[in-house]
């Protein structure tokens, strides 16, 4: 039974919507709610309205300090909602309620942050090697910008595009996934709240060819942030030869987890598991591949083990719960395929790789899988979901080319005490993040972004904004003697 509607946000007002589907609850299987199904005809009033905010209005003319404040206030604004919007979130995507509450209200550091730059990204004044000119470069918006957000951890992925594009003065049409995107819907009424001019900010709901192919597609567009899969990246590149969109790809990841010998194995225990059952490891950076020295490899799996079994699985509402369903069903059938793929391959089941039986809802059991070789499909594909896959090594150099064995390269982890081991592999591994006897730290301050099939650029950081924008260069003669005739010959 369905007993909420929600709606896209066009244009500073909240749109009802002419066509809608139905959400399902990833905790009991059934429908929840009413989403609108944004027309391509939804999407061009969107962008229309991004680009008109962009051209003329008060965002246009507003300074960079007032744009500054407006985000502070929207970084605010979701801290004291943190929990309303965790709630949403959790109903809707299966998230437990414990990492939503804490991460959503750690979104609101990123807005500030961006805010406290808004006002700081300077242009440059070039010392030309022309007598009577004075050069200066600009830095202007880029445009307007299509971001375009998965159902995971969407308020985050969504603040590290909108801060630095809002704060460069961009405009931006914000596309949530069809799976899950209450949370983001109900973003839009803080983005309302907090001020910014109509226009500014668009957030609405759709589906793929419809709703995503053109936005990304559409010839106001001027750049493109997506987050999600390489297949659906793949379909954006192609849009974006229609407009030539600047393009922002994070992508997905199949991050090692290297774990030597003379590491606290208790520590690297602890962030195995952290690393690939938090949000039932539906994370593009979860460590799904763990890399163990051999030495220690059957003892660092029955602690795995043990830990993986004492998980508690349940209602993602229950703050006391551990690890929740997967967000879909369909989800939950391909990783149900691979696995039993790779166990018929020669793959071991340690634990795990069933149903639990807690009813209905789309759970799956903490896995994990002793691969013995790294041809396994559990091995190969980004699942997704909560399974681990186990390969021993010998030698740190076998270690580094297991790690670097993948078309992926966005997030790994070492664990050591050895100082120069540590360096040599931060160093030598293909990735765009590299967590030494830790994992899953993020923070505003900080770059994110992966190698190869992980995508391509960086989110988050100082350099952010200036990908949000464009150089101008201004050439000004200061002499007020007239330009000679170019046709007299002196």
């Amino acid at each position: 039974m369905t007993d909420a509607l929600f709606r896209n946000f066009i244009d500073g007002r909240f749109d009802e919507p002419s066509a809608s589907f139905d959400s399902v609850d990833p905790s009991t299987g059934a429908p929840w709610a009413k989403m609108p199904a944004a027309s391509e005809a939804d999407v061009d009033r969107a962008v229309e309205a991004a680009h008109r905010a962009l051209r003329s209005g008060p965002w246009r003319t507003m300074t960079a300090t007032a744009r500054g404040k407006l985000l502070v206030k929207l970084g605010d604004l979701v801290a004291a909602n943190a929990g309303r919007l965790a709630e949403l979130e959790t109903r809707d995507t299966g998230k437990i309620i414990r990492e939503t509450r804490a991460q959503i209200a750690y979104v609101g550091d990123y807005y500030r942050y961006y805010g406290g730059l808004a006002d700081k990204h300077e242009g440059a004044h070039v010392p030309i090697d022309k007598a009577d000119l004075d050069v200066t470069i600009r830095r202007e918006p880029i445009g307007v910008v299509a971001a375009v957000v998965p159902w995971n951890s969407q308020l985050f992925l969504s603040a590290v595009k909108l801060g630095p594009a809002l704060a460069a003065g961009c405009t931006v049409v914000l596309k949530a996934s069809e799976d899950g995107p209450a949370p983001l819907l109900a973003f839009a009424e803080l983005v309302h709240e907090a001020g910014f001019p109509a226009g500014t900010v668009n957030i609405l709901t759709g589906f793929g060819q419809e709703c995503g192919r053109r936005l990304t597609s559409h010839p106001l567009v001027s750049r493109v942030a997506f987050t999600g899969g390489p297949s659906t990246a793949r379909a954006i590149v192609r849009n974006t030869a229609e407009n030539l969109a600047h393009t922002t790809l994070e992508l997905g990841g199949k991050s090692p987890v290297v774990v030597f010998a003379d590491a606290d194995l208790d520590s690297a225990a602890n962030a195995v598991v952290a690393g690939i059952f938090a949000a039932t490891g539906q994370s593009c950076v979860a460590g799904s591949r763990l890399l163990i020295e051999r030495s220690v490899r059957q003892e660092f799996l029955g602690r795995l083990k043990r830990k993986a079994e004492a998980i508690r699985i349940g209602d993602p509402q229950d703050p006391a719960t551990e690890m929740g369903p997967l967000a879909t069903q369909r989800q939950r059938d391909w990783i149900e395929k691979v696995v039993a793929e790779s166990l018929a391959a020669g793959g071991t089941l340690v634990t795990g790789g069933a149903r639990p039986e807690i009813g209905a809802g789309f759970y799956y059991a903490p896995t994990i899988i002793d691969a013995g070789n790294a041809s396994l499909p559990c091995v190969r594909e980004e699942l997704f979901g909560p399974v681990l896959s186990v390969l021993a090594f010998d030698t740190e150099a076998e270690a580094l080319a297991l790690a670097n064995d993948t078309p992926f390269g966005l997030a790994s982890g070492v664990f050591t005490s050895n100082l120069g081991k540590a360096h040599r592999m931060a160093r030598d591994i293909h990735a765009g993040v590299v967590w030494v006897n830790t994992y899953r730290a993020v923070s505003p301050l900080v770059p994110f972004g992966g190698y190869g099939l992980s995508g391509l650029g960086r989110e988050g950081g100082l350099d952010a904004i200036r990908d949000y924008t464009r150089s101008k260069s201004v050439w000004i003669k200061t002499s007020d003697e007239p330009i000679p005739d170019p046709f007299v010959m002196r």
